[in-house]
Order: C-alpha cells, then sequence, then structure tokens
C-alpha cells in the first residue's frame, strides 16, 4: 500500500511541477474505468454495464 501511495504522490508532483493540470481529469477517468471493468468481471451487473459502452 505504500507503494501505491507513493506512486500517487509521484503522478500528484510531477502534474504541479509541469503544470499538466489538465491531465488529471484524463487519469481519474481511466483509472474510474478500469476499477468499473475489473469489479464487473463475475458479477450480474456486467451484462447492464457493456451494453452502455
Amino acid at each position: 500500500m505504500d507503494a501505491f501511495l507513493d506512486l500517487i504522490q509521484d503522478i500528484w508532483d510531477f502534474l504541479k511541477v509541469r503544470k499538466k493540470y489538465w491531465l488529471a481529469p484524463l487519469i481519474l477517468t481511466i483509472v474510474l474505468m478500469g476499477t468499473l471493468i475489473v469489479f464487473t468481471q463475475g458479477s450480474v451487473i456486467a451484462p447492464f454495464i457493456y451494453t452502455i459502452f
């Protein structure tokens, strides 16, 4: 868990130093879509999620 928090801190530092704040919503969207796909792989709601896309 400590490595994950270090990764988040490094990404945030990169966004602050390089002034690339426009990347934050893109990164957040990719992470949320990835977690949605991972958690719905074996669930009952998977067919409903896939019909959205």
